[in-house]
């Protein structure tokens, strides 16, 4: 017990290396060692902060795909960094490496970074980035410049354009509307297959009276005196468009810097601060007693809000808008990981995932006639386009069918929770189409049950094997809730859905649920089986569901197991009572695979690819579903009494279901 607790010690204490002053708000950086950036993003567009100042490292694009360049995959589009600034006092040029007193502070609130440095004994800067969480193709950078005696600054506005993109194009102009000027500089340039157009504009806003704005090559920009002890504020103001959302990139992203100038820096601050807000009000988490769990909790909540937004039929990709990792792809962890905290806090951006799934659902249909089966067979990886976006050499992409399963349990969650037979009735058609995709996929043993065979389970380790515990488990709930879903509707239900539902083998061997036919005890990915007792409701037996626990937590790789498996024991062992269990897991789903210096998720304990969003879900869902006692059910939400950790005072978690509830468990 000693060990466990002081190598718990140990990781917070490498956690906390270059981590001062952070609160439940804010996180708070003074090392630049080692720096993993947080994605300031609105939904749309997620812009990845640099430890290099006045500078974004990346800015990824929501929904656009290209082909990458090494095996034809598409992947997700990295934009034009429109926000970077080189700014000189004194005709000296600021660089990484001739300033002092760096720090950074992520406001979770308020979705802002800023970081502040002084520069020589001239100058304290603050620059603030965010990405408009009410204006969705729009940001912003805002610059406070603090002189320690007379200066003259020179700043200007420099794009850069990701290899990634071709056929750069800059202008600059100064458009005129009765007696406004408005000076726009913008940027444009197509993806690799000419497909795409992505364009960038911005302009300066000024608290004051208006600079003149000169081109100097690919720059734009402005000179000033300033004098000592006088605070000096200006912004750089704009937006990023594409061909996908619009027939006109290049002049809808002029726009954005048009309608910046004429609401100037406070007004667009308020809006993107109100809608922040917003989210807060109706979907927040708050724990008593442990300052370290709150702010992950809330890092990542800030990070799954920030990656999605309602009524866009878009989805969330393992590593949202932080990075391109996984090429930006849907996977399953959008179903099963990170939708179940979405549907529990923010139903209306759980519902967007959705939407994506739905629009591609004709896709579905065409991959499983490809393999000769009928109904929906939805892929693997998907991207824009639905087709199937796993690389050829991955088997995941053609035999992990258990995708089709979580996508009709998340369609059917939605319904259980906010009960809506209008929405049932117009989405009926997934749940259908996945449900003959399942009879005409599983083969029929002479004992009249069914066996699905040759699959790839959740534990990706095990290839090619037939009757995968969560792959047929999975299979069986997405069944029986479209026969629930069509006794609702009054619609037919298929005598083979209910045979088949009823018949789907899962083995046993000594009173252990199997992995799958003939598992020997192999070290695993992550708990196929214990996802049979949560979050899908097949194996309901305590006795059962703490022996597939016992057996199989000291199964999972414990190098380089995904963090969501310790999420998902923490729940189990949260509703078995086991609180210290359950806490035991809570902290290894997260700090293991914190990185610093703000904590960012890493997919595993020895990976460095955050922010992993499929993570955060996971952790997510032992707050609410453990420790908050919350359960998904056929009528909406359970109450259930929730357990504290001993080492909180209270948790509370505000804005649960369609009716905002407030839960506190003390």
């Amino acid at each position: 017990m000693k060990t466990k607790f002081l190598f718990l010690a140990v990781l917070i204490s490498i956690y906390s290396i270059g981590q001062t002053k952070s609160d439940e708000w804010n996180l708070t950086a003074t090392s630049r060692q080692n720096y993993f950036g947080v994605a300031m993003a609105n939904g749309q567009l997620g812009i990845v902060t640099n430890d290099e100042p006045l500078k974004t490292k990346e800015i990824i694009l929501n929904g656009v795909y290209q082909p990458s360049s090494e095996n034809g995959i598409s992947k997700i589009v990295r934009g034009i960094e429109f926000l970077n600034l080189h700014l000189s006092i004194n005709n000296e040029q600021i660089k990484s490496d001739n300033i002092d007193n760096w720090s950074q502070v992520v406001s979770m609130k308020e979705g802002m970074s800023t970081v502040s440095f002084s520069f020589k004994d001239y100058a304290s800067i603050d620059y603030t980035i965010l990405a408009n969480r009410a204006i969705p193709y729009s940001a912003m950078a805002i610059v406070e410049i603090t002189p320690k005696k007379d200066i003259e600054i020179s700043a200007n506005n420099y794009m850069v354009v990701p290899e990634e993109l071709k056929e750069t194009k800059s202008q600059y102009r100064v458009l005129k509307d009765n007696q406004f000027l408005m000076p726009v500089f913008g940027t444009s340039a197509k993806t690799l297959n000419d497909k795409i157009t992505v364009s960038a504009s911005t302009t300066f806003l000024f608290d004051g009276e208006n600079e003149v704005l000169k081109q100097t090559g690919n720059e734009v920009g402005f000179s000033k005196k300033l004098t000592k002890g006088k605070k000096y504020r200006f912004a750089i103001a704009g937006g990023i468009c594409t061909s996908k959302d619009f027939n006109d990139p290049l002049n809808e992203s002029e726009r954005q810097p048009i309608f910046a100038l004429q609401e100037g820096i406070d007004k667009l601050l308020i809006r993107h601060k109100q809608a922040w807000s917003e989210l807060w009000k109706t979907g927040d988490i708050q724990i008593e007693g442990d300052l370290d769990a709150q702010q992950r909790v809330r890092f990542a909540l800030y990070n799954l809000y920030s990656f999605i937004r309602p009524e866009t039929r878009q989805s969330i990709a393992p590593m949202g808008l932080s990075a391109q990792g996984y090429n930006g792809h849907i996977f399953w962890d959008s179903e099963l990981w990170m939708y179940p905290s979405l549907l529990a806090l923010q139903p209306e951006m759980a519902k967007s995932c959705l939407d994506y799934r739905s629009d591609r659902l004709e896709k579905a249909k065409q991959k499983a006639a490809i393999y000769g089966y009928k109904g929906a067979m939805f892929p693997w990886e998907s991207d824009d386009t639905g087709e199937e976006a796993t690389p050829t050499w991955a088997l995941t992409g053609i035999f992990e069918q258990h995708i089709t399963a979580d996508v009709a349990i998340a369609f059917w969650n939605y319904y259980a929770l906010t009960q809506d037979k209008s929405w049932l009735r117009s989405e009926y058609k997934v749940l259908k189409e996945t449900a003959d995709f399942w009879v005409s996929r599983v083969v029929k043993n002479n004992d009249g049950t069914y066996s699905i065979l040759n699959v790839v389970g959740a534990d990706e380790y095990a290839q090619h094997v037939d009757d995968n515990a969560f792959t047929n488990a999975s299979a069986i709930e997405a069944l029986k809730n479209t026969i629930k879903a069509a006794t609702i509707l009054n619609e037919p239900i298929d005598p083979k859905w209910v045979d088949v539902s009823n018949n789907i083998v899962i083995h046993k061997e000594n009173g252990i649920t199997q992995n799958y036919k003939g598992y020997k005890g192999q070290m695993i990915k992550q708990g196929d089986v214990n996802l049979l007792a949560y979050p899908l409701h097949i194996i309901t037996d305590k006795t059962q569901i703490e022996k597939d626990l016992a057996y199989y937590s000291e199964k999972i790789d414990k190098k380089d197991g995904p963090a969501m498996a310790h999420g998902i024991l923490s729940v189990l062992y949260a509703r078995l009572g086991d609180k210290e269990k359950a806490y035991d897991h809570f902290v290894k789903a997260y700090l293991p695979n914190s990185r610093p210096p703000f904590g960012v998720f890493s997919e595993s304990a020895n990976s460095n690819n955050p922010y992993f969003a499929t993570g955060a879900g996971a952790m997510l869902q032992a707050i609410i579903y453990g420790f908050g006692g919350v359960e998904q059910t056929d009528n909406g939400l359970k109450y259930n009494k929730g357990i504290l950790p001993k080492q909180w005072k209270s948790l509370k978690i505000i804005g649960l279901g369609t009716d905002n509830k407030t839960i506190e468990v003390k």
